[in-house]
């Protein structure tokens, strides 16, 4: 009898333990498709708002510039120098907002801004967290640190305060899962 007991708890700890290996797998893969879910709206938001325009220079074809698929979400190219401005640039500037042809530069009355490498690279947001990425979405902190500089225009990140966490979550998701980019971006001037 106590033989049976021994080989009943026996039987019972293992069918529960691979029990708990079935959870574990399924919650797994929830977690995957939930991911991949994910990553599919982050796309989609992605291109609706399009972050290209301003984070992936540009190759120009007869039908004007197209987001160089090469170099998506690398933002301004550092290898290209901003020219100087002379002060009569730099006085027009002061009334205008005027884009560096690529569309990965702004030049207006805060100086000049250069579009952020967002790729998943290192130099971009690949070694960020999400709450770094929140805080620089929708706080408009650079490098989504607490106490740095804002975010410059033409960054719209006062129009990203309503976005909800699921969807900044998406978009998170989706530039990790892009292909890196390594470029570091000049400092505003």
């Amino acid at each position: 009898m106590k033989t049976h007991l021994i080989l009943s708890t026996v039987l019972i700890v293992f069918l529960s333990s691979c029990q708990n290996t079935e959870d574990k797998k399924s919650t797994a893969a929830g977690k995957l498709v939930q991911t991949e879910s994910s990553i599919e709206r982050g796309k989609y938001l992605v291109e609706i708002m399009d972050c290209t325009s301003c984070h992936s220079p540009k190759v120009f074809t007869p039908e004007g510039p197209i987001p160089d698929p090469t170099r998506l979400f690398g933002g301004y190219d550092a290898a290209q120098p901003f020219p100087n401005l002379t002060e009569e640039e730099q006085d027009f500037a002061k009334k205008w907002v005027l884009f560096y042809p690529d569309l990965t530069a702004a030049v207006g009355p805060w100086g000049v801004s250069f579009a952020g490498n967002i790729s998943s690279s290192g130099s971009g947001i690949g070694s960020w967290t999400y709450d770094q990425f929140k805080r620089a979405l929708t706080q408009g902190k650079f490098k989504g640190l607490q106490n740095t500089r804002t975010l410059l225009p033409p960054m719209p990140w006062q129009a990203y305060r309503a976005l909800k966490d699921e969807d900044i979550r998406a978009i998170f998701d989706y530039l990790k899962s892009t292909e890196p980019i390594d470029n570091i971006v000049p400092s505003p001037m």
